[in-house]
């Protein structure tokens, strides 16, 4: 199984924090198992690990779990997906890890439950963020089987497409990344530095965000009403006027 994070991420510190929640992380590459726990735990969570589906159902009979964070290849997922050992009325949120192309078939595979997804290569900021929604339950962006969306905007996932009304939105990989940011953290403001940790894994200090933030407002806000939108010397968010800007 090829490596599922990408480490190239901003501090833990200064991003969505856990109150003492106790996380399953499971995730079959060692490496990658380390770099999650030790990052949650960071973030103020407390964090347990499986490496397969058995083992799996077999900590979460043991011990009762807030959320599960999975990764989509683990071995025996899918003896996990029919309800192993768990009892029915145990359901813990799932955080799901998965390669774009394999989200249609999978995220049905969850059963009942609130259930999200990140995408490979994971980005510890967007698991920060997805868990800390998990949790409380709600989102600043609608999710409906496997899509984000805002308004009469739409991102689907299973096909890295994004729409706006009935206008289909040619981004680039960069700008999907960077409008699904956005729209994960409705409304929330994002710094330059958190944008380009996200999207280019390391921060430059040049002016390639504000150009990319350019060309996305451009695509998305053509012809509507502005969802892109900059305070100035905090950041960028996506929303309506009525938001933070």
């Amino acid at each position: 199984m090829g490596h599922p994070v990408n480490g190239g991420s901003p501090s833990p510190l200064l991003l969505a924090r856990g109150s003492g929640q106790r996380l399953l992380v499971a995730v079959g590459d060692r490496d990658a198992t380390e770099l999650l726990t030790s990052t949650l735990e960071l973030a103020g969570y407390r964090t347990g690990a499986a490496g397969s589906g058995a083992e799996v159902a077999r900590r979460l009979v043991e011990h009762r779990f807030d959320l599960v964070v999975i990764d989509a290849e683990l071995p025996g997922l899918d003896d996990l997906a029919q309800g192993g050992r768990l009892k029915p009325a145990y359901r813990p949120p799932v955080l799901l890890l998965a390669a774009c192309e394999s989200l249609a078939g999978l995220v049905p595979e969850l059963g009942a439950g609130e259930r999200d997804y990140v995408t490979k290569p994971v980005r510890i900021a967007e698991v920060l963020a997805r868990v800390k929604v998990l949790l409380r339950g709600v989102g600043g962006a609608g999710r409906r089987g496997g899509t984000l969306d805002h308004a009469d905007l739409v991102l689907d996932d299973g096909t890295c497409r994004a729409r706006r009304g009935g206008r289909t939105l040619d981004l680039t990989p960069a700008e999907y990344r960077l409008l699904r940011h956005l729209l994960v953290n409705s409304p929330k403001v994002l710094s330059k530095e958190q944008i380009s940790r996200y999207v280019r894994g390391e921060f430059r200090g040049d002016n390639a965000i504000e150009q990319l933030v350019s060309r996305l407002r451009r695509k998305v806000d053509r012809g509507g009403p502005s969802l892109i939108h900059t305070r100035r010397g905090f950041g960028y968010w996506l929303g309506e006027l009525s938001g933070p800007g």
